[in-house]
This record gives structure tokens, sequence and C-alpha cells, in this order.
């Protein structure tokens, strides 16, 4: 049998003695089945569990109930899907939540946002990767120098130089020149 293009080896396991995980495949499919009422499903959950049951068969105890071990790893893999899920959902359900509040920028400010964009992304690509992994992703100076593999000097000066550039861009009194009013005037 394979598992994740592993061998499983389904006989005498050297360490543990017997380990006849294929005699069980069926009881596992049916109660996977009753857990989840379907069939590609119930095949997913059985096809995790077997591959916990291989990752850890080192825990198994010679002598145990290996059928009761395997439906206990089947059990507990269901367990944890499930709570996966309501956590997933329960994180989408919040953040549409906080979508819903958010209100679309007005004009001035959605053009003033993609200029700022524009100028982040014309930066140095080292500089726009340092501010980024500090600014955005929020990491520390130290885990963000680490990231890119570069001392902790190094990054602060080149986030210090992004910030400077950026800071200048909002400065500039031009910054918005290219926006004509048509039949207009530009002051």
């Amino acid at each position: 049998m394979r598992i994740d293009g592993v061998s499983v080896y389904a006989g005498m396991d050297r360490k543990h003695g017997p380990f006849d995980v294929i005699g069980h495949l069926a009881s596992l499919k049916r109660y996977a089945r009753s857990l989840v009422r379907n069939n590609a499903d119930a095949e997913d959950l059985v096809h995790d569990a077997l591959l916990k049951a291989y990752e850890r068969r080192s825990t198994f105890k010679t002598g145990a109930n290996l059928r009761s071990w395997l439906f206990t790893i089947l059990h507990n893999t269901h367990v944890d899907t499930q709570r996966s899920r309501r956590s997933r959902t329960t994180r989408d359900e919040a953040a549409a939540m906080d979508g819903d509040q958010i209100y679309p920028a007005g004009q001035e400010d959605a053009v003033h946002l993609r200029q700022v964009h524009e100028a982040f992304m014309r930066l140095p690509a080292e500089q726009r990767k340092a501010l980024h992994l500090v600014a955005v992703e929020d990491l520390s100076y130290q885990q963000a120098a680490d990231t890119l593999g570069i001392p902790l000097g190094t990054l602060m000066s080149r986030v210090s130089r992004a910030r400077t550039t950026l800071r200048a861009f909002e400065n500039t009194p031009t910054k918005t020149a290219h926006l004509r009013l048509v039949g207009g005037n530009n002051d």
C-alpha cells in the first residue's frame, strides 16, 4: 500500500510486530462514511488517518488493539478537520463583517492611494522588499533581516531610504500634475 508516495508495510513491522493496516481498511472506510456522509470525503479522511497512523506507528504498542488505535486516529482526524473548518468559517465571517463596515475611498483618496502604491512599486527592489516586510507584514527589523539574509544595519538603512523616498513623494506639490481636468486648468 502507498500513502503519498511512501510504501506502507502492512505485514510484520520489525519493531512493533504485526501491523496489518490493510486488514482494517473496510472498517475504517465504513466508519469514515458514517462520520462525513460522503464517499469522496470518507476516502480523504481514511487517507489522512492512515498517513497519521504511519507517521506515528512508533507510538503503537505491541499487543495493543490495532483496530481500536486506528479508529481513534480516524476519529481524532475527523474532529481536527471539523474544528479547523469551524475556525476558518468563524474567521471568514468575521472578515466579511469587517469588510461590510469598510466604505470605499472617495475619488481623491483612491487616486492618492494609487499614486502611493505606484511610488512604492518604483522603489528599488531591495528597499521595496525591506519596507514591505517591516511595514506591511509587520516583521521586526531582525526578523526581516533574517528573512532577507542581510545584516540588521543593512535592512535598517534600506527601510530608512525607502521611507525617505516615499516622504519626498508625499511632500511633492506636483504629485497630481498628471491629472488634468478636461476643458479646465490645473489650478
